[in-house]
């Protein structure tokens, strides 16, 4: 069984600022507080493509595993690698970005797929973010019920982490505003 759900979250700031807020996101001290679960964040490499004008960013991301402390006994790791890809395209004022996990794959399957865009009803000055996250725990299939009961206690510690980055995001944005503007934030 797959868990799956999307959410939508309209940021009231324009779409380059709320992108260049995802960049900078896990730099800040006061962010990785916030967003604890992640432990490591690297660029594997990055790559302008002149013809089209489109950035594509490959970044590995180390955070705690997913999923509930017993799960994480039972699999006897604590950890999850994940990568993450990333287009930019400023022409069209998009970004996408897609994490999957690449370690624990036997136990545990995650995507998520992030899309910055601007808002349709105020596109020059907000930006509607798209997220879809799947989740499949992999060697319970048998045990349907039990299976089902991770997954969602898997999703439900993806949407509180959500939250926090969409506050990260929020605060990020209100620093690159105030940055803009000479103000000290």
């Amino acid at each position: 069984m797959v868990r799956a759900y999307s959410q939508e979250h309209t940021y009231k700031h324009p779409w380059e600022r709320v992108t260049s807020a995802s960049w900078r996101k896990f730099a800040d001290p006061e962010n990785k507080r916030i967003l604890s679960h992640i432990l490591e964040v690297d660029t594997l490499n990055h790559k302008l493509d002149s013809s089209s004008g489109k950035l594509y960013t490959t970044r590995a991301i180390t955070i705690h595993a997913p999923g509930p402390w017993f799960l994480r006994k039972i699999i006897r790791q604590d950890i999850c690698h994940c990568v993450e890809s990333t287009v930019v395209d400023a022409q069209s004022r998009s970004m996408q970005l897609a994490t999957r996990n690449i370690s624990l794959e036997k136990y545990i399957e995650v995507e998520e797929n992030i899309r910055y865009d601007p808002h349709p009803d105020n596109p020059k000055l907000w930006t509607i973010c798209k997220q879809e996250t799947s989740i499949r725990i992999k060697p319970l299939s048998a045990l349907a019920s039990m299976a089902e009961k991770i997954e969602q206690k898997c999703v439900d510690k993806f949407q509180a982490n959500s939250a926090k980055g969409r506050e990260v995001m929020e605060r990020m944005c209100k620093y690159l505003e105030a940055e803009s503007r000479g103000i000290s934030a």
